[in-house]
């Protein structure tokens, strides 16, 4: 009696296994592109909430090369736009004054607003995956990734991707310090190397 019992038991923890098993092979395979990339560039709507209150919104272009250094530049606001970050891809070494973008750091960890989309490219290529579901942003099919990095002082950072099903480029990410979301990209276009891939703008 128990060991015919253990049959379909048996049968359902591998099929749970196997559905596991599924699943991280979808993130696995949306995530290797970043991996081997030599470089991408991207353009993202991005939301600062600084843990004193400040927030500020910035349009921001992104060059990123994962072996080298990456580029940022403000579009908007007027007020900013033309001011350029240059990022060490190794320890993403700031070379601009906060005082010139007027936005400063933001958590324990000092992210900026400049450092939103190379922190997000950095977890989609290292990041600890934690956990992903499917979902759907505006009318794309998603498949959602939240992913840990340790900060250069010695935090948590969660990163959470939204990354298109079929192609995996990025639509919406979200950059979190020690449990408070401090930065949000929407994404409006993103290109993979010399391959263009332009995602359409998401303005939830």
């Amino acid at each position: 009696m128990r060991k015919g019992s253990c049959v379909p038991m048996m049968a359902l923890c591998l099929l749970l296994m196997g559905c596991g098993a599924g699943e991280e092979s979808a993130a696995e395979a949306l995530r290797q592109p970043y991996r081997e990339m030599t470089g991408c560039a991207m353009t993202a709507e991005v939301r600062l909430s600084g843990e004193d209150g400040t927030v500020g919104d910035f349009t921001l272009r992104c060059e990123y090369d994962p072996e080298g250094v990456t580029t940022v530049e403000v579009l908007a606001p007027e007020t900013a736009a033309g001011v350029i970050a240059e990022i060490d891809g190794e320890d993403l070494t700031l070379r601009y004054r906060d005082l010139v973008l007027g936005a400063g750091t933001v958590s324990s960890e000092k992210l900026s607003p400049m450092e939103c989309l190379p922190e997000l490219m950095a977890a989609a290529r290292e990041g600890w995956l934690l956990s992903e579901s499917r979902e759907t942003v505006g009318e794309e099919p998603c498949l959602r990734l939240t992913l840990d990095r340790t900060g250069e002082e010695g935090g948590k950072i969660v990163s959470t991707l939204y990354l298109r099903e079929g192609d995996g480029v990025p639509v919406y990410g979200e950059i979190a310090v020690e449990g408070t979301v401090v930065l949000k990209a929407a994404f409006t276009d993103f290109t993979f190397g010399e391959t263009c891939d332009t995602v359409e703008e998401n303005t939830d």
